[in-house]
């Protein structure tokens, strides 16, 4: 056998023998793509689809940090606190509008051997509801629960079960809306209570009137707010009427507040307040007043850090006090 016949025989056999690995060799499947969470920008920042759906969500909340301080002997001269919040809001298109749904979950942590908040260390439903275009049902804060910026204003706030629905074109919202009450005669078939708001803006000013009636206490309430932007900030005032003590407003027959929202720097912000009550407890004989200070500065994105302090004198409380907090808050 000289060398060319056996250069030619192994080649032979080494063609043989890679065709028969071939033959046998397994091949891996393709992978899965994967799907990546997508942004959804359809319903404002913040907003991902849900992987598999085309229904978007958004998820935000804060965890802040605040003690609080009150001067009177009938209150803790100070205690501190700290309170967690999430939010999922999911939105989608649909047939007849958009289609929402809102959860919100919070909790205060607080020392409960002093008996300064009965939900201490509790998680609880701080809203639940639905939307579908205008339409609205659920649990959460009504139109009650807008007030001044700042930190001194009392105007009324209602965290409660309501269906009812507000329409918007552009600027302009109507809304109407039937609540359940929290009722002091439990009749049972008397707790509700209506309440509609019309609001609007008009370049710089923005205003909206505000009223409320609770069918149980046949009383009343009604509240306008005006908001302007004026210099480096906003100027904003409201006043109430109520007929008598309901569930939307309670303590006076009249009361007028004024807040200035001054804009020092892209990082802080001064706010003075005044409130006043005319006929408090709807009592001739009483009156009352408050004024009061916030700061608000930007530590860093995310990040807030609040000052309050509010002083009070009302013919209803024994006592004229200073009252107050000083707040960390990071959002997300």
């Amino acid at each position: 056998m000289n060398i060319k016949s056996l250069l030619l025989g192994s080649a032979a056999a080494l063609a043989a023998v890679s065709g028969a690995q071939a033959a046998d060799a397994i091949v891996a499947a393709e992978p899965e793509p994967m799907e990546y969470v997508r942004v959804c920008d359809a319903f404002g920042t913040g907003y991902f689809y849900i992987p598999g759906t085309e229904t978007c969500l958004k998820i935000s909340g804060y965890i802040r940090f605040q003690v609080d301080a009150d001067e009177r002997d009938s209150s803790a001269n100070w205690n501190a606190r700290t309170r967690g919040l999430v939010s999922f809001a999911s939105k989608s298109d649909t047939e007849y509008g958009p289609l929402g749904g809102t959860i919100t979950i919070r909790a205060w942590a607080d020392d409960s051997s002093n008996n300064l908040n009965a939900n201490d260390g509790q998680v609880e439903i701080d809203e639940a509801f639905l939307t579908l275009g205008g339409f609205r049902a659920g649990y959460g804060y009504n139109y009650w629960d807008t007030g001044l910026v700042g930190e001194t204003d009392e105007l009324g706030s209602n965290r409660i079960n309501q269906i009812g629905y507000e329409f918007t074109a552009g600027a302009f919202k109507a809304g109407i809306f039937l609540d359940e009450l929290n009722s002091p005669t439990f009749t049972n078939n008397d707790t509700l209570g209506v309440e509609g708001q019309i609001s609007g803006a008009f370049g710089p000013v923005q205003a909206a009137l505000l009223g409320g009636y609770d069918i149980d206490r046949e009383e009343g309430a009604v509240r306008g707010i005006l908001s302007a932007a004026i210099g480096p900030g906003k100027l904003e005032g409201a006043v109430v009427y109520s007929s008598g003590s309901n569930a939307y407003f309670n303590t006076s027959e009249w009361a007028y507040a004024v807040a200035y929202e001054a804009k020092i720097t892209d990082k802080f912000k001064v706010t003075p307040g005044f409130q006043y009550w005319d006929n408090l407890g709807w009592n001739d004989d009483r009156d009352g007043w408050k004024a009061g200070l916030t700061l608000d500065y930007a530590i860093t994105s995310g990040l807030a850090a609040k000052i309050s302090a509010q002083y009070t004198d009302r013919d209803d409380q024994v006592d004229d006090y200073w009252s107050g907090f000083f707040r960390l808050q990071r959002s997300f």
